[in-house]
């Protein structure tokens, strides 16, 4: 008996012995199984038992050792690709750089995106961004939902890894059409091309433009807020500051005319304020607004004796009450919490009423109305005298 491995990449057994004379059966995937179980190729050969090689007869361990060798595909060996490369790049410039089809159309490089390669399966919107990147062509850049995030801005809704990625041509060009792909067409005059994280981006009043026809008022004047902040610590919001100024963004819509979302953002941009640090700031003035109250003062500093006690999130600085949204930085943040906490004792030692507000009091606001409105109407104390320290039975 003898072994070979046939085209079909199976093995071929063939037994001229007297016990089996003429006998011819491929040795497949499944008869190898089979002997390895010990039954035998279709009861042909006996089952395995004690002391048996499990090899059909007249083939020992030694004569079909390339059987269990080979019985799994061979390993390719990957060539290592040029670093230049980067972790995401585009078939085009893989293919100029000498990689064949062979290798990047291996399984172990991932598919973001029609003609991109990544080593590494993108998760986050930044890797989502940095994978198309490569396969942007002159001209196009990243509008609209897109260039919005990659600013920073705040968006009403969570990005999601179904999330299209929105790119723009010129008027002139073609816009991309691909899977997970959305294209526009703008005019080159109305945005400037901004290089942002090393890609190019349409600039922050043309995202919000581009953003304003799925925007609520609210969402609006919380996004304009974001660019008119000279706040430095406006949480994860692009760099410089401000990132637009009002009359900037009066004078583009004055240039872009009618479009989705115009009306939206021009009855928006009289409620915006330049020196929000949250979202959730605008969200608080907002709902007092809305609910029949004063607008209150944004980042109100309060001082005594020639020291700044705190700065509020927003404030009556008339009656004394300031207002404090906690979110989870102010829960997890060990010195942040200490200096929330020795802020509202000061304040509260100035005679000032702090009412601190979280999500839940945004979801549902009635109660929220409901003790500003007391604290507004209750009985108010003189602060300390001139001289006298917050911390009541001591004195300066």
């Amino acid at each position: 008996m003898g072994c070979q491995w046939s085209p079909s990449r199976s093995l071929a057994v063939t037994d001229s012995g007297d016990e089996f004379p003429g006998f011819t059966r491929r040795f497949t995937r499944e008869t190898r199984l089979r002997w390895l179980l010990g039954g035998g190729a279709g009861g042909t050969w006996p089952a395995r038992g004690v002391g048996s090689t499990g090899y059909p007869p007249g083939v020992g361990i030694g004569g079909c050792r390339g059987i269990r060798v080979r019985q799994h595909r061979r390993m390719k060996h990957r060539i290592p690709l040029p670093q230049h490369l980067g972790h995401a790049f585009s078939v085009k410039r893989a293919e100029a750089a000498g990689i064949r089809p062979g290798r990047h159309s291996t399984p172990d490089l991932h598919r973001p995106f029609r003609g991109v390669r990544s080593v590494e399966k993108p998760k986050a919107f930044n890797d989502f961004v940095n994978c198309y990147a490569p396969r942007l062509k002159p001209g196009h850049r990243f509008g609209g939902i897109t260039a919005a995030r990659d600013w920073g801005l705040p968006l009403p809704t969570a990005w999601t890894m179904t999330e299209p990625i929105d790119v723009v041509a010129p008027s002139s060009g073609t816009p991309p059409k691909a899977r997970g792909v959305r294209g526009h067409r703008l005019r080159e005059d109305r945005a400037e091309t901004r290089i942002l994280k090393g890609h190019p981006v349409v600039d922050p009043v043309a995202a919000l433009f581009m953003c304003a026809g799925n925007l609520t008022v609210t969402q609006a004047v919380i996004m304009l807020d974001a660019l008119l902040t000279t706040a430095s610590n406006y949480p994860e919001l692009g760099p410089g500051r401000p990132l637009s100024t009002r009359d900037e963004i009066t004078r583009r819509l004055d240039e872009w005319g009618r479009f989705p979302g115009s009306g939206t953002i021009r009855a928006s941009l009289p409620l915006a304020c330049e020196r929000v640090e949250s979202p959730k700031e605008t969200e608080t003035r907002l709902l007092l607004v809305d609910s029949g109250l004063p607008e209150p003062i944004v980042q109100h500093e309060v001082w005594a004796d020639g020291r700044m006690l705190g700065r509020c999130d927003l404030a009556y600085p008339e009656l004394r009450i300031a207002f404090e949204y906690e979110g989870d930085g102010h829960r997890t943040e060990k010195e942040q919490w200490r200096k929330d906490i020795q802020r509202q004792r000061y304040l509260e030692g100035e005679g000032w009423i702090v009412i601190r507000l979280t999500q839940a009091d945004l979801d549902k606001p009635e109660m929220l109305i409901a003790s500003i409105r007391r604290a507004m109407s209750a009985p108010r104390s003189s602060p300390p005298a001139a001289g006298e320290n917050s911390f009541r039975g001591f004195r300066a």
